[in-house]
């Protein structure tokens, strides 16, 4: 497991953590969108994610879905991007959501989820079983759906569980054929110019490099679905 973080800034990391995420599940689940193609032609990309995608702390146009459809705007895409980012949201609360977010058609699901559940302690099988499960069930409603699972990695200190909750992201993209990001916070994770005060959540400079690790792996996913790959 490649380090990120200094046994200092990992200190912080989690001592910050027990406030901000607690003051972050406060935040009401704002489903929005950045206009983009016409509704009626567009297909459609949802962001099922935590505070990350959620743009904690920051105005949600600022927040790494907003800019992902600003991407999408410049190549010519016909995709508008929904961001269903809810603050202090888990696997589990994500999969909780999952029926609801699926009454509206989607074509590519990206799953922005785990963070929350390494901030806490909680089993990394049930990290991959709550994420199996939302691939299933969405493959299941859309079969044709694509979906981009972005990678999360708890500090290399954390031992074992470290490397558990790591592993759970490359096996599920692998079993499940779901492209990966391998990393979201590469860049971000652990540098305070690039986050908040509160050492967790991104800047909106941030925020820029969090688009940019995704869109290294959906720009071929919408490109492939374009041309009824």
């Amino acid at each position: 497991m490649t380090s990120w973080l200094s046994r200092h800034r990992t200190l912080k990391f989690f001592a910050a953590a027990a406030l901000a995420f607690g003051a972050a599940c406060s935040h009401a689940s704002d489903i929005s969108s950045v206009p983009a193609a016409s509704a009626a032609t567009a297909k459609t990309i949802v962001v099922l994610g935590d505070s990350l995608a959620a743009g904690y702390g920051l105005d949600r146009t600022e927040a790494f879905p907003a800019l992902l459809q600003g991407k999408v705007n410049e190549l010519g895409l016909k995709f508008q991007v929904v961001n269903a980012g809810l603050s202090g949201d888990t696997s589990a609360g994500g999969l909780r959501r999952l029926d609801w977010l699926l009454k509206r058609p989607l074509d590519v699901l990206v799953i922005e989820l785990g963070g929350n559940d390494g901030l806490r302690g909680l089993s990394s099988a049930a990290l991959k079983k709550n994420l199996q499960s939302i691939i299933e069930r969405t493959r299941a409603k859309y079969p044709g759906v694509k979906i981009v699972l972005a990678g999360m990695k708890m500090p290399s200190n954390f031992g074992e569980y470290a490397e558990q909750f790591e592993r759970v992201y490359s096996e599920l993209a692998k079993e499940q054929d779901v492209a990966l990001v391998p990393f979201l916070l590469e860049g971000v994770g652990g540098r305070p110019a690039m986050n908040l005060p509160d050492g967790i959540h991104p800047t909106a400079e941030g925020q820029k490099v969090l688009a940019e690790n995704v869109w290294r792996v959906l720009k071929p996913v919408l490109e492939n679905s374009s041309t009824g790959g």
